[in-house]
């Protein structure tokens, strides 16, 4: 009997811990997730440069604004072969892009959102503005006492990636790094973090997206932030995609 009763109290004891685990896992992506989601609403200047395996860069310029953790709109303003490519991020894993070429929006559909947004290294997924805690369940990998957590998150619903391994700044909870595996669980691609406070904000000044196949990478560069301006809900609609 006291054999058993140990076993049960082992048995409960390793329940708790594998709990705690994961709580502390979804407390560190809550964290992630408030210092990324923490502006009423933003808006920037976007630089985008694209670098082939040869070196060579192509340069756009765009427009982003942001408004709670689910609205975002983003719309090259140069070269003019770009100028006017708009997406547009809503909630509940609405997306619609539009194409000046065709005049017309075209709603993306969940399977196609693995697909490369205009040429570059990020996927409709990535730019969607879903704060991650709401797509992934986080499992702790590592945690360094003075400097990172490492997490692992895998795919709720639907997705390409078979699971995204995070590494966050463990003072002030922003991420550096994050690996995207595939199906395959291949990585696939690494994207690279920098981020610089403004007023009471992390912003991420520069995210650099690699595509580890094809030997090609994406920097996206922030610029002339500005916080809490009091964005409407209309400048997040078709119609404003379109205009």
């Amino acid at each position: 009997m006291k054999a058993l009763s140990k076993k049960v109290i082992f048995t409960a004891l390793m329940g708790m811990g594998t709990i705690l685990f994961a709580q502390d896992a979804s407390t560190i992506l809550k964290k992630m997730d408030d210092v990324m989601y923490s502006p009423k609403d933003m808006t920037g200047k976007n630089t985008i440069i694209l670098i082939d395996k040869a070196g060579n860069e192509e340069v756009r310029e765009a427009i982003i604004k942001q408004k709670g953790t689910d609205k975002r709109i983003f719309r090259f303003t140069s070269p003019a072969s770009q100028a006017g490519i708009a997406f547009l991020s809503l909630p509940n894993d609405v997306m619609y892009m539009y194409l000046p070429a065709f005049g017309r929006e075209r709603r993306i559909a969940s399977s196609a959102k693995n697909q490369n947004f205009a040429g570059t290294d990020f996927s409709y997924d990535d730019m969607e503005s879903v704060p991650f805690s709401d797509k992934y369940t986080p499992k702790l990998l590592k945690t360094e006492e003075d400097s990172i957590f490492v997490l692992e998150l895998t795919p709720q619903g639907r997705s390409d990636y078979s699971k995204v391994v995070v590494t966050i700044d463990k003072m002030h909870y922003y991420p550096i790094m994050m690996e995207f595996y595939d199906k395959g669980r291949n990585k696939v691609k690494k994207a690279n973090y920098t981020f610089t406070k403004i007023g009471n904000y992390w912003n991420a000044s520069e995210i650099e997206m690699i595509d580890l196949k094809k030997n090609h990478k994406t920097k996206m560069q922030m610029s002339d932030v500005k916080y809490d301006t009091g964005l409407s809900d209309d400048e997040f609609t078709v119609r404003k995609l379109i205009q």
